[in-house]
Protein backbone atom coordinates (compact mmCIF):
# COMPACT_ATOMS: atom_id res chain seq x y z
CA UNK A 1 0.00 0.00 0.00
CA UNK A 2 1.27 3.39 -1.05
CA UNK A 3 2.32 5.97 1.75
CA UNK A 4 -0.58 8.89 1.99
CA UNK A 5 -0.61 12.18 4.01
CA UNK A 6 -3.72 13.59 4.87
CA UNK A 7 -5.07 16.18 2.20
CA UNK A 8 -7.40 19.06 3.10
CA UNK A 9 -8.72 21.66 0.93
CA UNK A 10 -10.55 24.99 2.65
CA UNK A 11 -11.60 27.85 0.63
CA UNK A 12 -13.53 31.01 2.91
CA UNK A 13 -16.58 29.56 1.42
CA UNK A 14 -16.66 25.41 2.64
CA UNK A 15 -14.13 22.43 3.21
CA UNK A 16 -13.52 21.01 -0.23
CA UNK A 17 -11.74 17.87 0.49
CA UNK A 18 -10.60 16.09 3.50
CA UNK A 19 -9.14 12.96 3.10
CA UNK A 20 -5.86 10.69 3.08
CA UNK A 21 -3.94 11.40 -0.76
CA UNK A 22 -0.58 9.37 -2.02
CA UNK A 23 0.32 12.81 -3.65
CA UNK A 24 -0.83 16.84 -3.95
CA UNK A 25 0.31 18.27 -6.76
CA UNK A 26 0.84 22.25 -5.88
CA UNK A 27 0.55 25.24 -8.24
CA UNK A 28 2.94 27.13 -6.36
CA UNK A 29 3.59 30.76 -6.85
CA UNK A 30 7.74 29.94 -7.24
CA UNK A 31 6.99 26.71 -9.52
CA UNK A 32 4.89 23.34 -9.56
CA UNK A 33 6.08 21.01 -6.75
CA UNK A 34 4.67 17.51 -5.59
CA UNK A 35 3.77 17.03 -1.86
CA UNK A 36 4.36 13.14 -0.97
CA UNK A 37 4.75 11.34 2.80
CA UNK A 38 7.48 12.70 4.03
CA UNK A 39 8.18 15.99 2.66
CA UNK A 40 9.96 18.59 4.43
CA UNK A 41 8.16 21.15 6.84
CA UNK A 42 6.99 23.98 3.62
CA UNK A 43 4.98 27.23 3.28
CA UNK A 44 3.97 28.27 -0.08
CA UNK A 45 1.74 30.57 -1.62
CA UNK A 46 -0.16 29.45 -4.52
CA UNK A 47 -0.50 31.09 -8.38
CA UNK A 48 -3.91 30.32 -10.30
CA UNK A 49 -3.84 26.86 -11.54
CA UNK A 50 -4.78 23.40 -10.85
CA UNK A 51 -4.08 21.74 -7.67
CA UNK A 52 -4.00 17.68 -8.43
CA UNK A 53 -4.69 15.14 -5.65
CA UNK A 54 -4.42 11.50 -5.72
CA UNK A 55 -5.53 9.15 -3.76
CA UNK A 56 -6.79 5.58 -3.68
CA UNK A 57 -9.75 6.43 -5.83
CA UNK A 58 -8.34 8.13 -8.18
CA UNK A 59 -6.93 11.71 -9.50
CA UNK A 60 -9.07 14.90 -8.55
CA UNK A 61 -8.43 18.56 -9.61
CA UNK A 62 -9.37 22.21 -8.25
CA UNK A 63 -9.09 24.90 -10.16
CA UNK A 64 -7.28 27.61 -7.61
CA UNK A 65 -6.77 31.23 -7.38
CA UNK A 66 -4.50 31.47 -5.16
CA UNK A 67 -3.92 31.26 -1.25
CA UNK A 68 -1.12 29.38 0.67
CA UNK A 69 -0.13 25.28 1.12
CA UNK A 70 1.09 23.99 4.18
CA UNK A 71 2.88 20.90 4.07
CA UNK A 72 4.61 18.68 6.70
CA UNK A 73 6.08 14.51 6.15
CA UNK A 74 2.18 13.49 7.17
CA UNK A 75 -0.18 16.11 5.95
CA UNK A 76 -0.71 19.30 3.21
CA UNK A 77 -3.65 22.24 4.34
CA UNK A 78 -4.74 23.95 1.53
CA UNK A 79 -5.86 27.65 2.44
CA UNK A 80 -7.33 28.64 -1.23
CA UNK A 81 -8.28 32.47 -1.95
CA UNK A 82 -11.22 30.18 -4.33
CA UNK A 83 -11.01 26.80 -5.14
CA UNK A 84 -13.27 24.75 -7.07
CA UNK A 85 -13.30 21.47 -8.10
CA UNK A 86 -12.60 21.06 -11.84
CA UNK A 87 -15.56 19.26 -12.65
CA UNK A 88 -17.81 21.00 -11.32
CA UNK A 89 -16.08 24.55 -12.84
CA UNK A 90 -18.37 26.06 -15.89
CA UNK A 91 -17.04 28.09 -18.67
CA UNK A 92 -18.98 30.85 -17.30
CA UNK A 93 -17.32 30.38 -13.63
CA UNK A 94 -14.00 30.64 -15.53
CA UNK A 95 -14.90 33.56 -17.74
CA UNK A 96 -15.79 35.21 -14.34
CA UNK A 97 -12.58 34.29 -12.83
CA UNK A 98 -10.42 36.04 -15.48
CA UNK A 99 -12.52 39.11 -15.53
CA UNK A 100 -11.92 39.41 -12.14
CA UNK A 101 -8.48 38.77 -12.53
CA UNK A 102 -7.97 41.58 -15.49
CA UNK A 103 -10.24 44.09 -13.36
CA UNK A 104 -7.59 43.41 -10.81
CA UNK A 105 -4.66 44.21 -13.07
CA UNK A 106 -6.20 46.96 -14.13
CA UNK A 107 -5.86 48.91 -10.89
CA UNK A 108 -2.91 47.13 -9.52
CA UNK A 109 0.46 49.20 -8.85
CA UNK A 110 2.16 45.78 -9.05
CA UNK A 111 1.69 45.71 -13.03
CA UNK A 112 3.54 42.50 -13.42
CA UNK A 113 2.77 40.59 -10.84
CA UNK A 114 -0.98 41.22 -12.11
CA UNK A 115 -0.46 40.24 -15.66
CA UNK A 116 1.15 37.55 -14.04
CA UNK A 117 -2.10 36.28 -12.57
CA UNK A 118 -3.85 36.50 -15.51
CA UNK A 119 -1.36 35.10 -17.58
CA UNK A 120 -1.47 31.94 -14.41
CA UNK A 121 -5.47 31.92 -15.37
CA UNK A 122 -5.44 31.32 -18.97
CA UNK A 123 -2.81 28.81 -18.88
CA UNK A 124 -5.00 27.41 -16.24
CA UNK A 125 -7.80 27.59 -18.28
CA UNK A 126 -5.55 25.50 -21.28
CA UNK A 127 -4.87 23.38 -19.36
CA UNK A 128 -8.42 22.06 -17.85
CA UNK A 129 -9.78 22.45 -21.43
CA UNK A 130 -12.59 24.76 -20.70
Amino acid sequence: MASTVQFDLVSPERRLASYQATEVQIPGATGDLTAMEGHAATITSLRPGLLKVVSATGMKAYVVTGGFAEISATSVSVLAEQAVPLDEMTAAQMDALVADACEAAAVNSDKDAADKAVSDLYAMRAQAGI
